[in-house]
């Protein structure tokens, strides 16, 4: 099912819509935003200077430290009466990312989410269980508000005590689940340790998961403890840009097609601000159009990935991002090796005789950097072997070698004992920073 008319238009008219959002847009922040003002100022372009959508590359980016710098409304171009909805980052490393919505914002978040539930599969007779934790986070309220404009019920569960949550998928016939993959992977164990199977005794058919990246080993997983019935897609967005609703993958499974109308999506060298064409890896870079309260121009997401632009089998001819790679900012670099965690979980879903829960640490030890992977074993029999476990751990430590061209410290631990997260895993813990 394809929700709008918008998600198959040919490409001169998507991007005739684009050009003349952005021109718009673009008069309305330099109007009304001093720090752009300065910023289009200071690279000497101004918003006539855009006659094309390539003229694009002629602006100067937004970065996350712009909306710290002017804290908390100095990025908005409404006054704070016309807001009806402020949201914001946790703010642990700083001042937080504050975001606001008018009353046509809203309108335009609900409807772009509603599209990506639709490419999930979602529909009107769905009972959406969601397992974000509501509050100043904008995974909950976004698909929150989606789902009820598509008619589904929606369960708002929030996080955490999740046995409460396996009672109400089961008692509350939930066929729909919003979670972060990690969650939900931590749903499905609780459920067995419930005594009850969560292909069987559970009725959770589509999962639509956002908050972290999903490799496909870990899609894998989820099919595994969830059902090969499950329709599992993932789907992006941060709250910057406006919450979930930027793009989200279709039942193809072969990228996640941005909501174009809205969003003009580019592909940067992240050390160069270099643009780069099709099907190049890079930094994506977005651009909102139809926002009124936060509309960033050229927004560095930090998030690696690349654009496709041919048509989808779904019908769908807006372009579509690869799921992500990795981030700008959560590179590792280890002993000169450029080291992506995405790279080192598809290793470790790949074996077999461990679990999806996995932590990374990095440490420093006579001026050398090393690196120790700890994982959980699927089978805790495995631990009354040790011939077993030390064959294990070599053959994790040479896929790890072949993949990363870098040896690790592998320690194979017990079922159940790392840390499970609610909402974003934190995987990583670089100490180098601290010495």
């Amino acid at each position: 099912m394809i929700w709008a008319k918008e998600e198959t238009l040919p490409r001169n008219e998507i991007e005739d819509i684009q050009l003349e959002r952005l021109k718009e847009t673009l008069k309305r922040i330099y109007d009304k935003v001093p720090a752009y003002r300065e910023k289009m100022d200071k690279a000497g372009v101004k918003c006539e200077d855009v006659k094309t959508l390539n003229d694009i590359s002629k602006l100067p980016f937004t970065i996350k430290q712009d909306m710290r710098d002017t804290y908390p409304y100095g990025m908005f171009t409404v006054e704070k009466k016309d807001l009806v909805r402020i949201h914001a980052s946790s703010g642990t490393t700083g001042k937080p990312t504050v975001v606001g919505y008018t009353k046509n914002d809203m309108d335009i978040w609900t409807e772009c989410v509603t599209r990506i539930a639709c490419m999930g599969g979602a529909c009107d007779e769905d009972v959406a269980q969601i397992s974000f934790g509501y509050g100043m986070f904008t995974g909950a309220l976004g698909l929150h508000y989606g789902l009820e404009n598509m008619g589904a019920s929606v369960i708002p569960a929030s996080s955490g005590n999740t046995q409460k949550q396996i009672m109400y998928m089961q008692d509350f016939g939930a066929t729909l689940l919003v979670a972060t993959p990690s969650y939900a992977l931590h749903m499905g164990e609780v459920a067995k340790e419930m005594g009850l199977d969560p292909a069987k005794d559970l009725q959770i058919k589509i999962g639509l998961f956002g908050g972290e990246g999903m490799t496909e080993p870990m899609r894998e997983e989820m099919y595994k403890l969830w059902g090969s019935q499950l329709k599992a897609t993932q789907n992006y967005g941060m709250s910057e840009l406006i919450g979930p609703g930027v793009s989200g993958e279709c039942l193809e499974l072969c990228g996640m097609h941005i909501n174009e109308d809205h969003f003009i999506a580019e592909i940067i060298n992240p050390d160069t601000g270099e643009v780069l064409g099709p099907g190049e890896r890079g930094e994506l870079v977005v651009s909102c159009i139809s926002k009124e309260a936060l509309p960033l121009i050229r927004y560095r997401t930090g998030d690696i990935t690349r654009l496709f632009y041919e048509p989808c089998k779904c019908g769908r001819t807006t372009v579509r991002m690869e799921n992500i790679s990795g981030r700008s900012d959560d590179m590792l670099i280890i002993r000169g090796v450029n080291v992506f965690p995405s790279q080192i979980e598809e290793v470790l879903l790949k074996v077999e005789e461990i679990g999806p829960h996995y932590e990374i640490l990095i440490d420093r030890k006579n001026y050398l950097d090393y690196m120790e992977i700890k994982v959980e074993l699927a089978d805790e029999r495995l631990l009354d072997s040790y011939a077993s476990l030390g064959e294990l751990e070599k053959r994790i430590k040479l896929s790890l070698r072949t993949v990363l061209g870098l040896d690790a410290v592998i320690k194979l631990v017990a079922p159940r004992s790392l840390q499970r997260f609610e909402g974003k895993a934190r995987r990583v813990t670089d100490l180098r920073k601290n010495k």
